[in-house]
């Protein structure tokens, strides 16, 4: 009697950092087959993964199992239960990187297909949820703000997350939905390319986060009065910086790939004030970056490098000026709450990794009393965001600045990075929060 092939995904529709199941049976025994992922994402480009596998003598197929054959080139080697979604890459040559659909928070819908030879024997739709039931989403233009509030199921009060954005600027939706997906308020806060802002990071004033700050407090009434500031790459800078400014308004501080110096407006920069421009102001002043009166900093290995060009190479110039980095370091010691970084070793854009490490020590040197972690990613690139995502586009041009650069590591490692990281954040805003409601129930110097 001869079996009906069947490719069956578990869950079958879930949110997208949820583990998942991808197996075939109905075989023959031993048989090579032909596993294709298809996901329409962005601006509407088509991203694919394909990859041959032996069935063992049950007919069978398990992703989390079976490593694909050499055949030709896989997408991927090695088992990994989602290797056909993060090993994807767009079809089109030079099309957009976006792996997040244009409607805020609308969830991703993959077609799985099972090939023999030309045949198609079986397909299943995987879909990938970045708003789990109930998550709601309003837009927020008030108070100058411009930004999106994600709010869990339940009425609350929840415990807050502001979510800020990197040097591509807008609006980082897709963390803000899966934020309030695990049970977290999250204004996802654009300050620059984004509605009514302005197009450049250059002489942004902190005060602007300042009301962010304020207006979370006051309109939710957060859980605990607890808010956690998120931020990727310069929001990693931003929210180190906010959290030592504002330190009675911050809970807690995570910062992906983030910066131990105030740095200059780099790509992101208003042509007219150039990348040495200022990034940052505070009253109206500038707030000095590691590029003003530095010795050794240079642009040329950025500027005359080897394509595909690494922009971390120029910035560790700058870190050979003690003076220079003293004068520019963020003065972590100050933030009143515990502290996550998440780096990567290999990362192109900027030394993450080393940056990390200054945070962490000079915390050390400060005796900072509320627990601090690393997590680094050794062979990952800059490029660390959640599971599961496609982590192929290594070679990117700047949305600001349009110049092509790498941001480093490899899609496996990058792929293990998002799951690692994620992983920590959850762990880390669990106890974070746990901590504050202790802490606000039986405050210092008093007892029970």
């Amino acid at each position: 009697m001869s079996l009906t092939p069947q490719l069956r995904v578990e869950p079958a529709d879930a949110l997208i950092d949820e583990p998942r199941q991808i197996r075939a049976s109905g075989l023959r025994p031993g048989e090579t087959v032909r596993l294709q992922s298809r996901t329409v994402r962005g601006p509407g480009v088509l991203w694919q993964a394909e990859a041959h596998f032996q069935a063992d003598a049950n007919g069978t197929l398990d992703l989390s199992r079976d490593a694909p054959l050499a055949l030709p080139v896989p997408a991927y080697t090695g088992v990994s239960a989602l290797g056909l979604i993060w090993a994807q890459a767009p079809t089109a040559p030079g099309a957009s990187r976006e792996v997040f659909p244009a409607e805020p928070g609308a969830a991703l819908h993959t077609t799985l297909s099972l090939h023999r030879g030309p045949d198609t024997l079986a397909q299943a739709l995987l879909v990938q949820q970045l708003a789990g039931p109930g998550v709601q989403r309003r837009e927020v233009r008030e108070h100058g703000l411009v930004g999106s509030l994600w709010t869990p199921a339940g009425p609350g009060p929840h415990p807050a997350v502001l979510v800020l954005n990197g040097s591509g600027g807008g609006i980082n939706e897709a963390r803000g939905a899966l934020y309030a997906s695990r049970g977290y308020a999250a204004l996802a806060l654009g300050y620059f390319k984004a509605p009514g802002l302005s197009d450049y990071i250059s002489n942004t004033p902190l005060e602007y986060f300042e009301t962010a700050l304020h207006w979370l407090h006051r309109e939710l009434r957060p859980a605990h009065g607890f808010v956690a500031l998120s931020g990727q790459s310069r929001g990693g800078e931003l929210v180190l910086l906010l959290g030592s400014r504002f330190p009675t308004l911050v809970s807690a501080v995570i910062g992906y790939v983030p910066s131990a110096v105030v740095n200059c407006a780099q790509n992101a920069c208003d042509p007219a004030l150039g990348r040495e421009g200022w990034a940052w102001l505070h009253h109206g002043q500038p707030i000095p970056h590691i590029w003003t009166d530095n010795r050794t900093a240079t642009w040329a290995p950025w500027d005359h490098g080897p394509e595909p060009r690494r922009h971390a190479a120029a910035l560790l110039t700058s870190l050979q000026d003690p003076d220079a980095v003293e004068r520019a370091r963020i003065p972590v010691e100050r933030i009143q709450g515990p502290v996550l970084l998440l780096s990567a070793g290999d990362d192109g854009s900027w030394p993450s990794s080393l940056y990390s490490r200054m945070v962490v020590d000079r915390l050390a040197q400060h005796q900072h009393r509320w627990p601090v972690q690393q997590v680094d990613a050794p062979e990952a690139g800059h490029s660390i965001v959640f599971p599961t995502v496609p982590t192929t586009q290594l070679t990117y041009a700047h949305p600001v600045s349009g110049r092509l650069s790498t941001t480093g590591g490899q899609p496996a490692a990058n792929a293990q990075a998002d799951q690692a990281s994620w992983t920590a954040v959850l762990a880390f805003l669990q106890q974070a929060v746990a901590d504050h409601a202790a802490a606000q129930a039986c405050p210092p110097n008093t007892s029970h």
